[in-house]
């Protein structure tokens, strides 16, 4: 776990009832540049033995993340669009989301052309909750024949089903930060 992500959340977090975090002022709107970087080298040390070919995030708040990890690893980074483009084409994988925090279900879309066949994919998000987006980018990964080789998490609201999904799914995750329960305003972490 992450000491100075942990420090930040306690600082600047904000608790909207009890499974909602706001984290807008260095994560999720605003990006706290030196934060992000340090991110991206924890998540790359510890998952640097997978032997990583490429980097997966979704849209738009697991970007800043993914990249500073791709960067560490010195491998491309690819993030999964929510919607589809004209660009796009209909050479995709696709996977079906539902977001707890937006109530609307998206339909994650990744090129072909950017997953490839045997690759070691990580994949990276900035919140474990339920467990829906990592098990879209996992679907992703997998049609397109790759190995889902790791998820890092950002921040994970340990108290929700997401790790167990996860983890029933035989895939290695790695949070920077585990929130056991928020409650009252208060944040309190998993002691590890």
């Amino acid at each position: 776990m992450m000491k100075e992500l942990e420090e930040r959340i306690l600082k600047d977090g904000i608790v909207i009832g009890p499974n909602i975090l706001k984290v807008d002022s260095f994560l999720n709107q605003q990006i706290d540049s030196k934060l992000i970087h340090k991110m991206g080298v924890e998540f790359a040390n510890y998952f640097r033995d997978k032997k990583i070919d490429k980097v997966l995030t979704v849209e738009s708040s697991g970007i800043a993340p993914a990249l500073a990890t791709a960067l560490e690893l010195e491998v491309d980074c690819v993030f999964a669009r929510k919607k589809q483009s004209l660009t796009t084409g209909d050479n995709f994988y696709h996977s079906s989301v539902y977001s707890f925090t937006k109530q609307v279900t998206n339909e994650l879309i990744v090129s072909k052309d950017f997953i490839k066949e045997g690759e070691n994919v990580l994949m990276i998000d900035d919140f474990l909750a339920n467990g829906q987006a990592a098990k879209g980018m996992i679907a992703i990964v997998r049609q397109a024949g790759a190995n889902p080789a790791g998820l890092g998490i950002v921040i994970e609201k340990s108290f929700s089903e997401g790790r167990e999904l996860i983890e029933d799914m035989d895939i290695d995750i790695y949070s920077l930060a585990r929130i056991a329960k928020l409650e009252e305003g208060k944040i309190t972490f998993v002691e590890e």
